[in-house]
């Protein structure tokens, strides 16, 4: 017995010296730089976890008297193996062939990303072309005639029958009655009345959280298939239409009061506090339009947009009815055009412009969301995998800061770096934050906006979340790229951002 426990104890401390490596061995380091492959986990005798509580069965412990020796070692992380990375969200039952980054040299050798059958995929995302409010193409359209397009589109776009939908989630922002509105919009797309709906509300991303509402929903096993969306008709309802009942205690609270402060005045605030020049706000203004215009030209943009039938209440041709392809807010224009421009917020000092700001919009997208066994059943596309989501909050004053928070944090859930993401996507509300953001994070401007943001295209602020998704996925597809992020700032002090993966 005595040399049995000696021997134990002579294995618990090889083994605390050693490092769990990917390939199922535990190395000491000598040995593990020999080995291919990298992202080791030390085991520090109180063994390891697989990150949430239902696989915390598969806990190794020496107070639980467990893995006394590296054989049932070698068993926990095969059966680790077994389990989704963080990466995948935390779902279980990966398969056995994750999937190794393949980065070049510069990127970060960062966590293996493993292919699960309860991942949360994306099999379709669409929008409506961006309508300038109250003048534009969807003046006279109402907003649940935007909606019904993109829903019945993007069920086409899937090959999904509207009966396998199991749930629908829709964000809006300004129209006083969202879930009517998504009820009638789905009921308009042909859906049939079994299939449930709701709305959502969380301000300018209000669009990514509907699609993420989805995402949770099918994580914790409630559905297997359903739709994330949002719609925004400013022609219909514009910010600021009618103010809402004010609590007068708001004064006494400074955080509370400083929700009352308009966002562009936040935006002045901030170019201010941060030394962002009105020069380098006009310019990044001048470059969305820019690539938005580029990617016009090409054709880029066919690839997310589907034709959108619209009214139009002054005109007899068609029965009043046109079919609308392309955004309406796309312009050429130059530092020196954009510089005429007063402040539109701040009557001193206010480097915050109706030219660096984005455009109040109409506009709606859709997004097919599934579990990947459910869409492997069906023999639906798969185009990228979700693998993290965060949303945060930040001083209300300060709201345009959301995306440098956001971003960190959701890529921390990941398990990835600034540097290994291909593309963002990152809203841009008022140039003063977009730049401040991307310049805070060290993201290489090349990355952001391709294709140009809503300073060009427009920002219907319900709907923008879900139109990110549309535009990020079609570009991550032509450039190659693995991963990419959508992210924004939101009205009242918050920040959100989503990382997917693309499905090669």
């Amino acid at each position: 017995k005595k040399e049995k426990k000696k021997k134990n104890i002579a294995i618990k401390k090889e083994m605390r010296s050693h490092t769990m490596c990917e390939c199922g061995t535990a190395h000491s380091e000598k040995g593990k730089k020999g080995c291919d492959a990298t992202d080791g986990v030390s085991v520090e005798g109180v063994g390891w976890s697989s990150g949430t509580d239902a696989e915390n069965v598969l806990f190794l412990s020496d107070s639980a008297g467990a893995a006394e020796t590296a054989a049932e070692q070698r068993v926990g992380v095969i059966a680790q193996h077994l389990l989704a990375s963080p990466g995948s969200g935390g779902a279980s039952g990966a398969s056995a062939s994750c999937k190794r980054q393949q980065g070049q040299g510069e990127k970060s050798q960062k966590q293996q990303q493993c292919s699960s059958d309860d991942d949360v995929v994306i099999v379709a995302a669409v929008r409506t072309p961006i309508g300038k409010a109250g003048k534009g193409s969807f003046k006279d359209t109402p907003p649940d005639d935007l909606l019904a397009t993109v829903l019945q589109a993007v069920l086409q776009r899937a090959g999904l029958d509207a009966s396998a939908v199991q749930d629908i989630c829709v964000g809006n922002v300004l129209l006083d009655q969202g879930a009517f509105t998504a009820r009638v919009g789905q009921l308009l797309a042909g859906i049939p009345h079994t299939v449930p709906v709701r709305a959502v509300n969380r301000q300018c991303s209000s669009g990514l959280q509907a699609c993420m509402d989805i995402a949770a929903s099918i994580r914790a096993g409630h559905i297997d298939i359903g739709l994330g969306a949002g719609v925004e008709s400013m022609s219909f309802k514009a910010m600021g239409e009618a103010a809402p009942h004010i609590n007068d205690r708001i004064f006494s609270c400074p955080d509370a009061k400083d929700c009352l402060m308009p966002m562009g005045v936040t935006s002045d605030k901030l170019a201010e506090a941060e030394h962002v020049t009105r020069e380098a706000q006009d310019a990044f203004a001048v470059e969305s339009h820019a690539r938005a215009a580029r990617a016009q030209s090409q054709g880029l943009f066919a690839a997310e947009i589907v034709p959108t039938p619209a009214r139009v209440a002054d005109s007899a041709d068609d029965n009043g009815r046109v079919t609308v392809t392309q955004d309406d807010g796309v312009r050429v224009c130059t530092v020196e055009d954009l510089a005429k421009l007063k402040s539109a917020f701040s009557k001193k000092g206010g480097t915050t412009t109706a030219g660096n700001s984005s455009q109040t919009s109409d506009g709606a997208a859709a997004v097919v969301l599934a579990r990947r066994s459910a869409a492997k059943a069906r023999g639906l596309p798969i185009l990228a995998t979700l693998r993290a989501y965060a949303v945060v909050g930040v001083p209300p004053a300060a709201m345009g800061v959301g995306p440098a928070v956001a971003i960190p944090a959701a890529l921390k859930q990941a398990g990835l770096t600034v540097d290994d993401i291909d593309v963002y996507e990152i809203n841009e509300a008022f140039a003063s934050q977009a730049v401040y953001c991307v310049k805070k994070l060290g993201i290489p401007f090349s990355k952001v906006n391709p294709k140009g943001g809503a300073i060009a295209l427009g920002h219907p602020l319900g709907c923008t979340g879900a139109r990110q998704i549309a535009t990020l996925l079609p570009e991550l597809q032509r450039t190659g790229g693995r991963y990419g992020v959508v992210s924004m700032c939101i009205g009242t002090g918050m920040g959100a951002a989503a990382v997917f993966e693309r499905d090669a």
